[in-house]
């Protein structure tokens, strides 16, 4: 077996059944983060923060909905998506949505720690949704680092 054909069969491979879940799964998290900001309190939805992490978990619903989908059709019609070109610019994606995703979730964390911990706000509002938040948040930007893995490890398999 050559070492193209092991790397074709790696996890979150476009166009494969672990592909697809693990873009569901993005999605479905970043869809639970929002939610999750949605039910609280306005005086969250003011912070930078706060807007940060809802835009970036908005952007990474989209795109992994959408890659999804691209994955449901390739299985449905026996597409192969595993061209050197679409593999780069989903590398390129993932990272570019991982590191959004992060930064997001780490400015969030912040403030949260500030509202908890120095200003004691959340002594008159419970804040469990803003912690609950900020781990949906932390678990969409693993698994898109571990889709950014996956295409960086299939894109750097085409040139053995």
């Amino acid at each position: 077996m050559t070492m193209r054909k092991r790397m074709n069969q790696m996890v979150g491979s476009p166009g494969t059944w672990s592909g697809m879940a693990l873009r569901l799964s993005q999605c479905v998290f970043a869809a639970a983060s929002l939610c999750a900001m949605v039910t609280t309190l306005d005086f969250f939805s003011d912070s930078p923060a706060f807007c940060f992490v809802n835009t970036t978990m908005l952007l990474q619903m989209i795109w992994s909905l959408a890659l999804a989908c691209l994955d449901m059709y390739a299985m449905r019609n026996r597409k192969d998506l595993q061209e050197r070109a679409l593999v780069f610019f989903l590398v390129v994606d993932d990272g570019i949505m991982a590191l959004l995703n992060f930064t997001a979730a780490s400015a969030s964390a912040g403030v949260s720690t500030l509202y908890v911990k120095d200003v004691l706000f959340c002594r008159k509002v419970a804040c469990g949704q803003i912690v609950l938040l900020i781990v949906l948040a932390f678990i969409t930007t693993l698994l898109a680092a571990t889709s950014f893995f996956s295409m960086f490890a299939l894109y750097v398999s085409f040139s053995l």
